[in-house]
């Protein structure tokens, strides 16, 4: 009985342009929405059985990073599969012809590595850069006002304000018209896989009964791995007025060194992370729903109520993966 709970549990998934991808044990399958109506499906065979990918907390870093590299990869093999990248009818400018010419068929996998790079970009700038000179600001006009040091605080407020940018950010990307449609088969995605774990038949009629949030989703992670940045910082200062006393740098450039410390310590997080949400998501307790509790209130952002046709397509994401691995 365990051992089959285990096997559901291990199904996850991923919100793609129209369309999911799910992952089990052994098995992954993504589905996506022609043009044409028609259902595009593969399927290929996963390994999870390294040492590195199955050891509690160095689990969770490679997972990530390799969970990370798939989603972006068929991502974007959704977006053309979809038809969303088809430009039938407009005319290439002079920079988009150069491209074509200089990369042909490897456009994809250098659009890929570029966004990807602005992504990684854009994430530390929001995330750790930001924050990070916020709070060095307040610092700097709380000292000016009346020589107060909120130095014992700053890791609390940095959280805090990270926490912020996030629900803004998700909150902004939700009124996004693709960006809603991905955040409805994202709906689709959690509605189907609590199906699957119900041991309820695959159906749209009993897929739509089923609840949109669930303990183990991405968004969840992200902010369990901002909650705990708080209290790991916490516990390991990383002041910027150590870099000054002790390299005789400014304040940006030791902000700057500050954040390239906590860059190092990103691993840590995810692991720690990683781990909870395992055990988050496997038991039911007052302890784990009040771990649970933020990151299901933040998939109201996050996920939306899908149509039965995105339920068709969450529903034959998932078959072939539960074939194999039940």
């Amino acid at each position: 009985m365990e051992k089959e709970k285990e096997q559901r549990r291990a199904v996850g998934g991923q919100a793609l342009f129209e369309g999911i991808m799910m992952r089990g044990k052994s098995r992954a399958a993504m589905a996506v929405r022609k043009k044409d109506g028609e259902i595009h499906l593969e399927e290929w065979d996963i390994k999870t059985d390294k040492w590195y990918q199955k050891a509690p907390f160095i689990r969770g870093v490679f997972n990530f990073v390799i969970q990370m590299k798939d989603g972006y990869k068929y991502m974007l093999k959704s977006a053309e599969i979809s038809g969303m990248m088809d430009d039938e009818g407009e005319e290439l400018s002079g920079f988009e012809e150069w491209l074509m010419k200089k990369f042909g068929d490897k456009l994809s996998a250098v659009i890929m590595s570029v966004g990807a790079f602005i992504g990684i970009a854009l994430a530390l700038l929001l995330f750790m850069f930001i924050p990070t000179w916020i709070v060095s600001g307040i610092q700097a006009a709380a000292r000016s006002v009346g020589d107060y040091d909120i130095q014992v605080y700053r890791s609390l407020i940095e959280g805090v304000v990270k926490i912020v940018i996030f629900v803004l950010y998700l909150w902004g990307t939700s009124k996004m018209a693709d960006i809603k449609r991905t955040y409805e088969y994202h709906g689709a995605e959690h509605k189907t896989i609590a199906t699957y774990e119900a041991k309820q038949e695959l159906t749209v009629e009993n897929v739509r009964k089923n609840t949109r949030f669930h303990r183990r989703c991405g968004t969840s992670f992200i902010f369990l791995t901002l909650a705990v940045s708080i209290l790991v910082y916490s516990i390991m200062p990383i002041n910027s007025e150590f870099f000054v006393e002790h390299l005789g740098v400014g304040a940006f450039v030791a902000d700057f060194l500050r954040v390239i410390a906590k860059i190092l310590l990103m691993p840590l997080l995810v692991c720690l992370s990683y781990e909870v949400i395992r055990v988050a998501g496997r038991h039911d307790n007052i302890l784990t729903r009040i771990v649970s509790a933020p990151g299901l209130a933040i998939q109201r952002l996050t996920t939306k109520e899908p149509d039965d046709k995105q339920i068709e397509i969450a529903i034959a994401a998932v078959m072939p993966v539960v074939a194999v691995d039940s």
